[in-house]
């Protein structure tokens, strides 16, 4: 590894019908809710938990409005709290007000506590760490901007970045915040064809990668990825290229040797003040054909968002280590390793490696090693190491944790208990996360909470402050959705400030998508059920609800029945419109965890010729192995597909 990366680079209670989980720990059996929230002093007639969340959704520009203002800081005020309607799609919050994201991630930190750490850099090799302050990111940053200005980046215009989970990652997109550049990260597992489409779209003239990728013990040329990909993006006018091994790759007149060229810059560089609704960065997401669309997230309203669900939801504070295992090509990763977290002046975890490389127990073993307090993972990487044995989870001291967090998809009931006896020694509330790339942070959490307030397995629960779900008729668009016992679309009935704005140059899907389905509500996609309690629980995508004899099952609700098969790691329910009796020896996935249900029902339907992009997936042969194992149970063996093994 390079110099510069070294040297500039931290009770549960079960019945047959329900579990749940006591927690008290959050604030103590007795508590001020003003002592958790300062703000909450200036609301009349908050005292708990309850009516805090009541007053963020019946006086949201109060509660938003005040909050802004006590957690970021302006350059200018804004002079309006919110400026929504969703039957135009418009969505704009804090306008007239100004500043700049990088200063509420670093510079305000820089002045209170310059050698904090700010990101732990756990490399793909176990116990080789590297550790990063607040004083050498914003260094880092700096000269990075300042490098990105000379090759003519300018403000408005946009940054693809595609890079592992590095502090180089971080330092590039704080870098465009700070001189009022759009970022644009691609997950450094797409193929050439995907990010060539990602950097097409979003017309950057400036991609930064690495010369190479590192995980799970492999080496990943991701350089010549984007050579590849640049070929066909005649608006890249140049790359630069970070070392992050020592194998020296090919250089053409266009590439930047990115250290090189940044030790030539100065340690200050001016930040641009910014509109709260200039885009701070576009983030592409699959939509249900598998055509990427870009979501446009902008400054103040995501920024103070993400900060506020990173403190609440898992009860951050000063000094904790923060551990998501998430990738930052994700929103997970934007949101919760890099935005969120760096707000709030936390210490980021930044995981470079796999949960099973060099064995199975390096996620705790990470845990003791750095001390974390909070760990967010995926459901499936839960369900994968509960696989392998208790052993080794309790080889390591995990006393450290404090917070579980799941996120991704629903988690199973099976592995929530595990994830919650084992891995948190039954003493960590474990906090099963809902929410989307559109919006932009935790919607739905068991937590924040009164204090004492249960813990259901496998449901999401509540809704966060500022966020007022419905479930509304899949058939018959009627009612407000408020009612308890239901079952129906999730959409959410007012505007918060984390939410995506709009589809880069596709505002009107933008609003065909997300508001025309249900005229006054956001939708989400995803159908829910709440209890006679109030508690929300996710049943699946509405496009992979199975319909069987006019009855709608939710694939979430049959997975987590199959799944406690012992036989059985994993599973993906799909619909098909003949009956399909059978086994999947393997599920084709992200390396994010999520089980690719598209190419699931491409392969039943058997479309196979129109599986799209497959790049993101960890193992693409378990797609070949699926479309076998499906020829095998039909008995026909027949080739329906060029695109077919």
């Amino acid at each position: 590894m390079c110099s510069l990366w070294r040297g500039s680079l931290l009770t549960l209670t079960s019945s047959l019908n329900r579990r749940v989980f006591q927690c008290c720990r959050q604030f103590g059996r007795s508590y001020n809710i003003a002592s958790c929230m300062p703000e909450a002093v200036a609301f009349q007639g908050v005292s708990d938990h309850s009516g805090l969340y009541k007053f963020s959704v019946n006086e949201s520009d109060r509660f938003w409005g005040a909050v802004a203002r006590q957690r970021l800081s302006w350059i200018s005020p804004f002079h309006t709290v919110q400026n929504c309607d969703f039957s135009q799609g418009k969505i704009k919050w804090f306008e007239g007000g100004k500043l700049n994201v990088s200063v509420n991630c670093l510079d305000r930190h820089v002045h209170t506590c310059p050698e904090r750490v700010a990101l732990i850099w756990e490399r793909d090799e176990p116990g080789t760490e590297v550790k990063i302050t607040y004083r050498q990111l914003l260094e880092l940053t700096c000269r990075l901007g300042n490098l990105l200005k000379r090759q003519g980046v300018r403000r408005g215009d946009c940054v693809t970045i595609y890079m592992p989970p590095c502090p180089l990652a971080v330092a590039s997109m704080l870098a465009c915040a700070r001189i009022g550049a759009a970022h644009n990260v691609v997950f450094a597992g797409f193929s050439s064809e995907a990010l060539a489409d990602r950097i097409r779209d979003a017309q950057s003239s400036t991609v930064i990668t690495v010369n190479q990728g590192v995980r799970g013990g492999k080496v990943v040329d991701l350089k010549r990825t984007v050579d590849q990909a640049v070929q066909n993006c005649p608006s890249v006018q140049q790359v630069l290229v970070a070392m992050r091994t020592e194998n020296t790759v090919a250089m053409t007149d266009r590439d930047v040797p990115l250290e090189e060229e940044m030790m030539k810059e100065d340690v200050v560089c001016e930040p641009v003040a910014m509109d709260s609704e200039d885009v701070l960065f576009l983030l592409y997401t699959s939509g249900s054909t598998g055509k990427p669309k870009g979501l446009v997230h902008t400054q103040a309203g995501y920024l103070l968002y993400t900060s506020l669900t990173h403190r609440y939801v898992f009860n951050y504070h000063d000094g904790d280590v923060f551990g998501c295992v998430a990738d930052i090509g994700w929103i997970t990763g934007h949101s919760y390793i890099v935005y969120g977290a760096l707000c709030n002046g936390g210490t980021t975890v930044l995981f470079e490696s796999t949960p099973v490389y060099p064995n199975p127990g390096r996620y705790w073993e990470m845990v003791e090693r750095l001390e974390i307090n909070q760990f967010y993972g995926a459901p499936t990487a839960i369900r994968l190491l509960l696989k392998y044995g208790d052993e080794w989870v309790q080889n390591y001291n995990r006393s450290s944790l404090k917070t579980l967090g799941s996120v991704g998809e629903p988690i199973n009931t099976e592995a929530w208990e595990w994830y919650h006896r084992v891995v948190g020694d039954g003493r960590c509330p474990v906090v099963d996360t809902w929410w989307q790339t559109e919006t932009g942070g935790i919607c739905i959490a068991p937590r924040p909470a009164d204090p004492e307030a249960e813990i259901v397995p496998g449901m999401a629960m509540r809704p966060f402050y500022g966020i007022k779900p419905a479930l509304l008729d899949t058939e018959v668009v009627t009612g407000d959705g408020v009612s308890n016992d239901s079952t129906g679309a999730l959409c959410i009935s007012q505007a918060w400030p984390g939410m995506a704005r709009t589809i880069h140059n596709h505002h009107q899907r933008f609003t065909e998508t997300y508001f025309q389905p249900y005229p006054g509500f956001f939708f989400t996609g995803d159908g829910a059920h709440r209890s006679k309690e109030g508690y929300y629980q996710i049943v699946g995508r509405l496009d992979d609800v199975i319909n069987v004899s006019g009855h709608r099952l939710g694939t979430a609700e049959l997975e987590d029945v199959v799944n406690q098969c012992p036989a059985v790691a994993e599973s993906a329910a799909i619909g098909y419109s003949h009956d399909i009796k059978g086994e999947g020896e393997c599920l084709p996935k992200t390396r994010s965890g999520k089980i690719m249900r598209r190419v699931l029902r491409k392969v039943v339907e058997r479309n196979t010729d129109e599986l799209g992009d497959l790049s993101t997936l960890d193992d693409p042969d378990s797609v070949h192995e699926v479309i076998r194992g499906h020829r095998r149970l039909r008995g026909d063996g027949k080739q329906h597909s060029t695109a077919s093994p």
